[in-house]
């Protein structure tokens, strides 16, 4: 740990953005360190867990995986629990959905979603599904209008759009295309989603709506480069009956394996898990920066990049798939600070961290658990110190 606060002063400068202008730079760099301040040296280990935290945070599991998160509770916890996200509920608790990237085989349970619902004081109160019959649900995103959308990670997945409180159908949104999808993120000012493709030689998607808020039709396009200024071109067969999405436009720009992605104040951020890199693209000029390249440092803090969230104090919070098993945060000057490991788990990932409406606890995952089996899943629940929160 000593050796990583040490590499991290010197990692981001040689890749800062040249899209952050010094004063806000400085500014969110005054933010980030209010906000990090009790994270950066002092820690202890929980020995039931397994885990390095922040003093003053508290870690507890919340599901495992085939057993019934409530007492007495009919649904059983889903497998392989991965992409995740909270939403805000009208008696002032919040529900905790996640994905399941179990497949759709013979004996085997589907995949699809399931959500947690906690009470005000934070109880857990209920468990259920939200997303049946479907399979390989690996990330996704939350809507501005507190929807999740659900996404399929296979050569024809889709997206569906689900109610975090259980009481609607899911439904599938075929508009969005027919590919390995990985996450969305929706600019809540125009209304247009942004979409990962899991591939090797993957694309980067801009879904514009016919109407706001409304995923059912409108234009699918892809990215196109020219240098780091991305455009855009439409595609037409968006159900790919013909050709794979990611080869209907030759012009379209490639990423190595996208993963997460998130909106987060004019900007969208996203993961590719193959060159271990963090992206920024300004959605007004269409401009994209590498803000985090593991490639630049013998032992990197941050590997294994996959989901993404934007904590309260906007530092970004970036999950290993593999690496050691943390939830490292990017500061404000893209700086990587680990704020959570597991160990003991080696054979995981951490998915789907995601933070409470008040931003008092960040739940995730861990894929496997301790065995690495998908049907031994772990979510937890980080209680973090009141410093951090008020960051």
């Amino acid at each position: 740990m000593k050796r990583r606060q040490l590499l991290r002063h010197s990692l981001m400068a040689a890749i800062a953005s040249p899209l952050l202008s010094p004063a806000l730079a400085a500014a969110r760099r005054a933010t980030s360190a209010a906000a990090l301040a009790p994270l950066l040296d002092d820690t202890w280990f929980d020995e039931v867990h397994q885990a390095v935290l922040p003093r003053g945070a508290s870690l507890r599991i919340v599901a495992r995986s085939r057993h019934s998160a409530v007492d007495g509770g009919a649904y059983a916890w889903h497998g392989a629990p991965d992409g995740g996200a909270c939403f805000a509920t009208e008696d002032g608790g919040w529900v905790y959905v996640s994905n399941s990237e179990l497949p759709d085989a013979p004996g085997a349970p589907d995949g699809g979603a399931g959500a947690l619902r906690f009470g005000a004081d934070g109880s857990l109160v209920d468990s259920y599904p939200i997303l049946e019959d479907t399979r390989l649900n690996c990330a996704g995103g939350r809507t501005p209008w507190q929807t999740w959308l659900s996404c399929e990670e296979h050569a024809t997945g889709l997206v569906y759009e689900c109610d975090p409180l259980g009481k609607r159908p899911a439904v599938a949104r075929p508009a969005l295309g027919a590919f390995r999808h990985e996450a969305v993120a929706i600019d809540p000012g125009t209304g247009l989603a942004y979409l990962t493709e899991d591939e090797p030689d993957g694309c980067l998607y801009r879904f514009d709506p016919k109407r706001r808020g409304d995923l059912s039709a409108g234009l699918l396009e892809v990215a196109v480069a020219d240098g780091m200024q991305l455009g855009w071109q439409p595609v037409s067969d968006v159900g790919a009956a013909r050709k794979p999405l990611r080869y209907q436009v030759p012009e379209a720009a490639r990423f190595r394996g996208g993963e997460g992605i998130v909106w987060h104040d004019g900007h969208v951020y996203f993961t590719t898990k193959h060159d271990n890199r963090v992206w920024k693209l300004q959605v007004a000029s269409g401009r994209l920066a590498v803000i985090y390249d593991a490639s630049l440092v013998d032992e990197p803090v941050l590997s294994g990049v996959d989901n993404i969230e934007v904590a309260p104090g906007g530092e970004l919070l970036v999950a290993e798939d593999g690496g050691d098993m943390q939830i490292v945060a990017l500061t404000a000057d893209y700086q990587p600070v680990p704020l959570l490991t597991l160990q003991g788990q080696d054979d995981s990932e951490i998915t789907g961290p995601a933070f409470s409406p008040d931003g008092s606890r960040l739940y995730f995952s861990s894929q496997r658990g301790t065995s690495g089996r998908s049907r031994d899943g772990l979510t937890y629940e980080l209680t973090l110190p009141p410093a951090v929160r008020a960051g």
